[in-house]
């Protein structure tokens, strides 16, 4: 099969497309034929070798957390069969025409292949941090990058359970984060005056999804450092704010974020979408920031 391979931390330039084996299902595992993957920063990240220390990996290595596909093996153990449209995380790199995955969850017909490759990683996190944070119907919440895939998955689900969303973002995201019920305000220097003059008082969590030095600001909005969360900054841990970077993968969640998507009206914002043998441009656009949606790779 094909599939996008690195043998060496580095740039992008180490991505090469590859001719590997085809991988066998183990118990529990089903094989999917890839439709499409889904690109993440932590794709970059490992690449690079900045999660080195952390998330050390095996070469060759094929990237790609996320995954939509149809399944086409299953291992022992594995409740799908042949044939089944699936969703979920690669335990084998998604950048491939097949990819292993154990935690899958099926996917609604009228969940597009993209979306389905968008929404595992940014819906488990916008979730994870909502719960964390304890927020309630009737509260404000101030999300810090709304405008991105994790922020702006968790600023629908916070309005649609009846919170007060204030959501910062670009120039260019304030007019959508307006359409989803946010009420909007551009990031960057004197955001914090700007939130103030669309809220009569303190705000009632904080969820950073941004990482742009944004927390002792917003304790200093909070009056204190209770309900703010972040999962960019790792300035947090000297500030003793709560940083999340990992969740729990089940299926459960996979068919509940499904759920906001085609029953509760979660949009998702799509990007540019890549051939296979594109990855690496892929990676650098995603690196660069600023993709103005979910950058995915089609592949089947």
């Amino acid at each position: 099969m094909r599939a996008i391979t690195f043998s060496t931390y580095g740039g992008p330039d180490v991505l090469q497309l590859s001719d590997v084996p085809v991988p066998e299902p183990g118990p529990g595992q089903v094989r999917l034929s890839v439709r499409v993957a889904g690109v993440n920063p932590i794709d970059w990240k490992i690449r690079s070798g900045a999660m080195r220390q952390n998330f050390e990996v095996p070469f060759p290595h094929i990237p790609g957390l996320e995954v939509a596909g149809v399944v086409d093996a299953v291992g022992e153990g594995a409740d799908f069969a042949v044939g089944d449209e699936v969703f979920g995380w690669s335990e084998s790199g998604a950048y491939a025409e097949y990819a292993l995955a154990k935690t899958v969850a099926p996917k609604p017909a009228a969940l597009s292949w993209a979306d389905a490759a968008a929404v595992p990683v940014a819906g488990e996190t916008a979730l994870r941090a909502l719960g964390l944070l304890g927020v309630r119907e009737g509260e404000t919440l101030l999300i810090h990058g709304a405008s991105g895939t994790v922020g702006r998955f968790a600023a629908q689900v916070a309005v649609a359970r009846g919170l007060t969303v204030i959501g910062t973002g670009g120039s260019r995201s304030l007019d959508d984060l307006k359409s989803l019920g946010v009420v909007p305000v551009l990031y960057g220097d004197g955001w914090l005056e700007r939130v103030r003059e669309v809220v009569s008082g303190p705000v009632d969590a904080v969820f950073d999804a941004a990482g742009h030095g944004v927390l002792p600001a917003s304790v200093e909005l909070r009056g204190t450092k209770d309900r703010i969360l972040t999962i960019a900054d790792g300035a947090a841990f000297e500030l003793g704010i709560p940083f999340t970077s990992m969740g729990e993968q089940t299926r459960e969640v996979l068919t509940e974020i499904a759920g906001w998507v085609t029953e509760r009206g979660v949009r998702v914002a799509q990007g540019r979408s890549y051939p296979l043998a594109e990855a690496a441009a892929a990676q650098i656009e995603s690196e660069g920031g600023h993709p103005g949606g979910k950058l995915t790779i089609a592949v089947g």
